[in-house]
């Protein structure tokens, strides 16, 4: 995954958490609180892009974990995102479950 700085500064992290309020990334430096980033990830066929708040960063194995929270979304990206994560989960928890709005937060996190 790709992260963009309000600064213009580019960064690369390693995706280890992904919900469809935001998620927790692996990065070498850490970024300050509450910092504005830009990202794009891989998610299934496409790129995912999307706006971030970071929040307190904790220290990990090689470098940070750095969790945030989504801000905004391109066009059509959340409703990917929502769509992804809905077809992991049934790949997961099995085909007769039903996925959707009503599902239990705890749910629709990925791992």
């Amino acid at each position: 995954m790709t992260l963009q700085l309000e600064n213009k500064r580019q960064l690369t992290g390693n995706l280890h958490r992904l919900s469809i309020n935001g998620g927790l990334v692996e990065v070498v430096p850490y970024i300050d609180e509450r910092s504005k980033i830009m990202m794009a990830l891989q998610l299934g066929a496409g790129l995912l892009e999307a706006k971030a708040e970071t929040m307190f960063p904790m220290r990990g194995g090689m470098g940070y974990f750095q969790p945030f929270r989504f801000t905004g979304f391109a066009t059509g990206a959340r409703h990917t995102l929502e769509l992804q994560i809905a077809a992991l989960l049934k790949q997961t928890i099995g085909p007769n479950h039903v996925v959707g709005a009503n599902a239990p937060q705890f749910f629709l996190d990925v791992l």
